[in-house]
């Protein structure tokens, strides 16, 4: 084999590193971008949970008893000051929104909630009212 083959062996072989690595640069590029949306992503659910969790906090469990929540106040507006009772598929008709599990479900939580504040009263099981002397 003579000097030219050789070079041109390496030059070959060069050329093919060249790319391999051309390619593996780019392959990080692209991973590094979907690492960094994924990160970014991952921040705003950090700050999504923290602020819903403050914002159910102030609320929903704060000494203060005034609710000032928009569905809150909306939910509240629904019962009457004579102390009749409700059932939470009442609500949601009163309110304008489905019956489905998850509309049930989201509205009974708040009518939980609303319990525990001392705001409503649990009558019976399901049955939820305005207390005699709201909080």
């Amino acid at each position: 084999m003579n000097t030219a083959t050789i070079l041109d062996l390496i030059a070959t072989r060069h050329a093919a590193a060249t790319e391999a690595c051309d390619d593996l640069r780019e392959q990080i590029a692209e991973l590094n971008a979907e690492l960094a949306a994924a990160e970014s992503e991952i921040a705003d659910l950090q700050t999504t949970r923290q602020t819903l969790v403050k914002l159910t906090h102030d609320e929903v469990t704060a000494t203060n008893p005034r609710i000032t929540s928009e569905p809150y106040q909306q939910i509240l507006s629904v019962f009457d000051p004579d102390g009749s009772t409700m059932r939470t598929k009442d609500v949601c008709h009163a309110l304008g929104i489905g019956i489905a599990t998850e509309e049930t479900m989201s509205i009974r939580a708040k009518l939980k909630r609303m319990v525990n504040r001392g705001i409503l009263t649990e009558t019976q099981r399901g049955l939820f009212t305005l207390t005699s002397k709201p909080t």
